[in-house]
């Protein structure tokens, strides 16, 4: 276990509470893409059944409300292999942007089946599939273990106590520039109530 993580969140996950018991999380913290009036931002956990529920209804709210969606890892510290999966993600992503956002749906459509035994496996058939070749070492350095720690600990930062976490942010950082959305079927309006009061 990394003792960098949180152990009242731990706590809070064995016990599995309800999100409506927490209170919310602090949005301000998180940055806006650059060149963006508005963006989406969610934290998830690859092994997490909720994110993987609300993973393609989020895509398809992100399409189309035309706003640049940000996903930041949070594995769950009792997940075995979420934190492993996330860094197999972030591989996949400094091949591509779009590779790693595919790979993601991939691990979520699989999830059921997955293991600490075979995760490796999933990824290396990922690849086989995209013409690739998975190193035996995709992370040599720990840059990329580094990235989803940060995350995570961004995560705990700002007060993060579940996931999916979905934030819809604009400029600045008052109340007014973040909103978490809990429903992803009203994603959309978040995202244009946030343009209406941006400033341009």
């Amino acid at each position: 276990m990394n003792i960098r993580r949180s152990a009242h969140f731990l706590a809070a996950c064995l016990l599995g509470f309800s999100a409506s018991v927490f209170a919310a999380a602090d949005g301000s913290q998180l940055p806006l893409p650059e060149g963006a009036e508005v963006a989406i931002v969610v934290f998830e956990d690859l092994q997490c059944p909720d994110c993987a529920r609300v993973h393609p209804e989020l895509l398809k709210a992100t399409e189309a409300s035309k706003a640049p969606l940000v996903i930041r890892d949070f594995p769950i510290t009792r997940h075995a292999w979420a934190f492993p999966a996330a860094v197999l993600a972030r591989y996949f992503s400094s091949r591509s942007p779009g590779l790693g956002a595919e790979f993601r749906s991939y691990i979520f459509e699989n999830q059921r089946d997955i293991n600490t035994g075979n995760l490796r496996q999933y990824g290396e058939k990922f690849a086989e599939a995209h013409q690739l070749q998975l190193p035996p070492d995709v992370d040599p350095d720990g840059t990329l273990k580094a990235q989803v720690q940060a995350d995570f600990d961004l995560g705990v930062q700002i007060k993060l106590e579940y996931v999916p976490l979905i934030f819809v942010i604009g400029p600045g950082q008052d109340a007014e520039h973040f909103v978490e959305v809990k429903d992803v079927a009203r994603l959309g309006e978040a995202v244009d109530r946030m343009r209406k009061t941006s400033p341009r």
